[in-house]
């Protein structure tokens, strides 16, 4: 049976249920629980979102592969935290600078002591004066 369907609000195809029906039976989706599931549902999602057209199914079906595979590694990969004193620390790193070459930028060697490990958070203040030795954004900082 076919239905109507407005896919990002832009147009409105007709969604296939039947050719939906044969994808689902064709690849037969399950929650992934393993690495070797996962590469088969990534290699899957792979090879229908390089092909040149899709078609509203295969539209479909990819969204809830990358659903799936998406819940599979935000279980298992989790992206670490990054707190504003390794972020710090991480800079300082990266152009070679030591713990006393941002006393200046924070007023005390206590201020740069206790935000490098992290024992407080960077105040506005101080988030501002970083960002601006630093040229980065002041939000990496807060």
């Amino acid at each position: 049976m076919e239905s109507m369907t407005r896919m990002s609000g832009k147009t409105i195809d007709i969604f296939d249920e039947k050719v939906y029906t044969e994808l689902l039976v064709r690849y037969q989706p399950k929650p992934i629980v393993t690495e070797a599931d996962n590469e088969i549902a990534i290699a899957i999602a792979e090879e229908i979102e390089h092909r040149p057209t899709r078609t509203l199914e295969e539209e479909v079906f990819l969204e809830l592969l990358l659903v799936l595979i998406e819940k599979f590694e935000s279980e298992n990969y989790p992206i670490p935290t990054v707190n504003s004193g390794s972020m710090v620390r991480h800079l300082m790193d990266a152009r070679d600078l030591e713990e006393s070459d941002l006393t200046p930028i924070l007023g005390s060697t206590t201020a740069v002591s206790e935000i490098l490990m992290n024992k407080r958070p960077i105040r506005h203040n101080e988030a501002k004066k970083l960002a601006d030795f630093f040229r980065v954004e002041m939000d990496l900082f807060l």
